[in-house]
């Protein structure tokens, strides 16, 4: 069983190491939409965080068109409107929707 195991971890190929995340279009993340385009990875986590605030999973991707902030659809809606019209307190630049 020793020899089995041993001559797995050290055989070629097969590593348990994850690969670097490649980036893709906005249209292949499965059931995520784009709500934003924000212009920077910054700006998309202060957005990503206004959404969370308010009870929305979002999440923030690298697209090969830069990065997008992505929901699923059940909260497209709630997730635009929040960007258009932040709650008070919160700065009204909401970046570029999608």
């Amino acid at each position: 069983m020793m020899v089995l195991l041993l001559r797995w971890t050290f055989s070629s190929g097969h590593s348990v190491v994850q690969r670097q995340p490649r980036q893709g279009d906005p249209s292949e993340y499965g059931l995520l939409v784009a709500v934003a385009t924000p212009t920077t990875f910054i700006e998309g986590e202060r957005l990503r965080l206004l959404l969370q605030e308010s009870g929305v999973r979002g999440t923030l991707v690298t697209t090969r068109q830069g990065p997008r902030l992505m929901v699923f659809p059940q909260d497209v809606s709630v997730a635009r409107a929040l960007l258009s019209n932040p709650p008070p307190g919160r700065s009204g630049d909401a970046g570029k929707r999608s």
